[in-house]
């Protein structure tokens, strides 16, 4: 390049795109998987009983009794609910126990070994950022390069070793960039319908049955779900996604009979995608933001004493899923 301002831009460019791809690509990798609370833990009393009774009735009297008070929706195959032998927990809707970590990680998507850590809950907004910054540094490099690849096979570089530096450089940008695009663009598209990857090979289940689009509330609240409410946050690698990880809102929730009902005259919303209600009371109410939209509802001061409503959810059996 011999222009001046072209060469400022580009050396702008190149080092403000490397620069947010090495701090999400970062944030991704050492931002620490979260894990179920302690809420979700069993006492000491419970795992003793669990240890102690025969498989049957007894364990899913102590499943019942731990997991009323807790807002789980998500069921296994089988109806009961989900509970991990490794962790001794009852696991949260969309919590699955990594193999690899040997631990249960809240929304979990992924273990990648390209970060070497489980992409969940606390990070999968710096993974999206990692992807959409690599995407663009290639795509950047490949396009500041393609003048210099063509004039490459048309012989108008100098004879020397730099030239096949640029025709490696342009076939590895550019073949970075499509299997980039793929990716980022299938995670994009799992972003818009509120899904993990796990969530996309293998549906959640309900009490009713298995739904693949129980938690998608539309695009524009699946997106804040991830993002959060300040634009201004969501082209940096900062935290800044709704809710604790533990509990999220579904449009399925009332269809639960087990589960408080909605109040009078909600329940045609569940029809419209954009309308879609919220639990009665998720375990971290004051962390999601998204419980405070004009659309969402809020429970009735005149039952103070139901504190807990719609997060009753007695098992009908257990099953062991690691």
């Amino acid at each position: 390049m011999e222009n001046v301002g072209e060469q400022v831009v580009c050396l702008i460019a190149y080092h403000l795109l490397f620069a947010m791809f090495v701090w999400s690509y970062w944030k991704t990798i050492f931002t620490l998987p979260m894990n179920p609370s302690k809420e979700f833990h069993l006492s000491y009393a419970e795992k003793e009983l669990l240890e102690r009774e025969p498989r049957g009735e007894a364990h899913q009297e102590v499943l019942r009794r731990a997991a009323k008070d807790l807002p789980v929706y998500t069921r296994t195959m089988s109806g009961a609910i989900r509970y991990c032998d490794r962790c001794q927990l009852i696991k949260p809707d969309r919590c699955h126990h990594c193999s690899v970590c040997d631990k249960c990680i809240l929304k979990m998507d992924h273990h990648c070994p390209w970060v070497n850590n489980c992409v969940g809950f606390s990070n999968y907004k710096f993974f999206l950022l990692f992807l959409a910054y690599s995407l663009l540094y290639c795509l950047f490099i490949a396009a500041t390069d393609l003048q210099y690849f063509i004039k490459f096979w048309t012989n108008g570089l100098p004879d020397t070793q730099a030239k096949f530096h640029i025709m490696f450089l342009f076939f590895a940008a550019a073949m970075f960039s499509v299997s980039l695009s793929s990716l980022f663009g299938y995670h994009c598209w799992l972003v818009s319908k509120n899904k993990s990857t796990l969530e996309a090979f293998r549906s959640p289940v309900f009490r009713h049955g298995t739904d693949k689009n129980g938690f998608s509330l539309g695009f524009r609240k699946n997106m804040r779900q991830v993002f959060g409410d300040e634009k201004k946050y969501w082209l940096l690698p900062i935290f800044s996604s709704l809710g604790d990880g533990c509990s999220f809102p579904t449009c399925l929730v009332n269809q639960d009979p087990e589960q408080a009902s909605t109040p009078a005259g909600l329940n045609s919303s569940l029809k419209n995608p954009e309308n879609h209600q919220f639990p009665a009371k998720p375990l971290r109410e004051s962390q999601s933001h998204l419980l405070t939209d004009s659309q969402s509802w809020t429970e009735s001061s005149t039952n103070p004493g139901k504190g807990k409503a719609g997060m009753s959810n007695p098992a009908l059996t257990m099953e062991n899923e690691t």
